[in-house]
């Protein structure tokens, strides 16, 4: 089977593990701080705070910026659950905003209408979750005007989007975000086998990330509320997690981060091939990329146009019966039994919906040969020509 998406794992991997392994750290050492100081580097941020998962970092920013219940989080219905979550672990309420349907990412006309209405209401939101959906960055400009204007503060969640640029600056900078967040799930960009990482400039959201991901617990003698009683001394100073991400983890995730700019450009390059062969397609229609903005590609998502709800679902188990995994990014959160239960229905996001019923995700990894594309699109046409 072609899968839709894996990671590409080399010798040097291997051997940065190996290392760990062979080393007196396995959780807390040194390759934690030496991968967070790389990736901040890497995207020119002040701060960046390891986790052991996309989702954790999600959370704890949420519980950084003060997120709690009777709070309003509103996000993208086109996205992995954790993207919503992540405030109902805070016990706030969630709410989405529609997508553009030509990238899958969130809708800014829409969110701000949705902010006029909820200022009428005085139900603006705490915070605003954009997901820079398969890897290619949101309006944020526009976002981050419309957060001055109506008070609330951004997460972005770049799960999908490490080596991304948007208006030729590299996606965790925060130029229009208070905090970005960072996967390094095994299909993602690169890989830490699983991990996350919140990236901010503000060094007192950076100190309480570090704080909530270590069950609030610090020992330094600045921070505590009395004198150390000696060298063993700690002090819980807030209600924190055991989000930690481990040495061995860190040491593959700084492994791969050296071939992250090689990793991109492929992920570009079989883009563009993809690009090519669909190009005036009426029936198959990839999603579009802004020119301001360069993808780094985590998914290759078309839309098939003119086919049935039957058709699609047809289309994608064709791609698996001929060894294919054709498969789909996102169920709109909200049709969830979960989110449902919580008050929402078909048809609250009428363009996620529509993207829902079109989107098929193809095969897009470092690694995937030319042949192997061909047998891809190939594949694609033959369904498409026989309906």
């Amino acid at each position: 089977m072609i899968p839709y998406g894996r990671q590409l794992l080399d010798q040097d991997d291997y051997d940065a593990v190996l290392q760990v392994l062979q080393s007196h750290w396995l959780t807390q050492g040194p390759a934690v701080p030496a991968f967070e100081q790389a990736v901040a580097a890497a995207c020119q941020a002040p701060f960046a705070v390891a986790m052991n998962s996309a989702t954790s970092a999600l959370h704890l920013a949420c519980l950084a910026l003060g997120v709690g219940p009777g709070d309003q989080v509103w996000t993208s219905p086109n996205s992995f659950v954790a993207s919503a979550n992540c405030a109902r672990y805070c016990h706030a309420d969630v709410d989405f905003v529609d997508i553009e349907p030509e990238t899958g990412n969130l809708c800014t006309t829409a969110l701000a209408i949705k902010l006029r209405q909820a200022a009428a209401q005085n139900r603006l939101p705490k915070v605003v979750i954009p997901v820079h959906f398969a890897g290619q960055p949101c309006d944020m400009v526009q976002i981050a005007e419309l957060a001055a204007e109506y008070g609330f503060s951004v997460i972005e969640d770049a799960s999908h989007a490490i080596g991304a640029h948007y208006q030729q600056q590299a996606v965790g900078k925060g130029m229009f975000s208070d905090i970005t967040v960072f996967s390094f799930h095994p299909v993602k960009i690169i890989t830490a086998a699983e991990g996350g990482m919140a990236l901010t400039r503000d060094p007192v959201l950076a100190r309480k990330l570090q704080l909530l991901r270590s069950h609030g617990i610090t020992s330094d003698a600045a921070e505590l509320t009395e004198p150390s009683h000696g060298p063993w001394y700690y002090q819980q100073q807030i209600l924190g997690f055991n989000y930690r991400m481990t040495d061995l983890q860190a040491a593959l995730g700084l492994s791969q981060l050296r071939k992250l700019s090689t990793f991109v450009s492929e992920r570009n390059q079989l883009a563009t091939f993809y690009d090519s062969q669909f190009a005036g397609h009426t029936n198959i229609v990839p999603l579009h990329v802004k020119s301001d903005r360069h993808s780094s590609y985590h998914l290759y998502v078309v839309r098939l146009k003119g086919l049935s709800r039957q058709q699609h679902k047809a289309c994608v188990e064709f791609l698996r019966g001929k060894g294919i995994v054709g498969h789909l990014h996102y169920i709109p959160i909200y049709l969830q039994p979960y989110y449902q239960q919580l008050g929402f229905h078909p048809g609250y996001c009428p363009n996620a919906e529509h993207y829902y019923a079109e989107a098929v995700t193809l095969p897009l990894f470092p690694g995937l040969k030319t042949s192997e594309q061909q047998y891809v699109v190939a594949t694609l046409n033959a369904f498409v020509s026989s309906i």
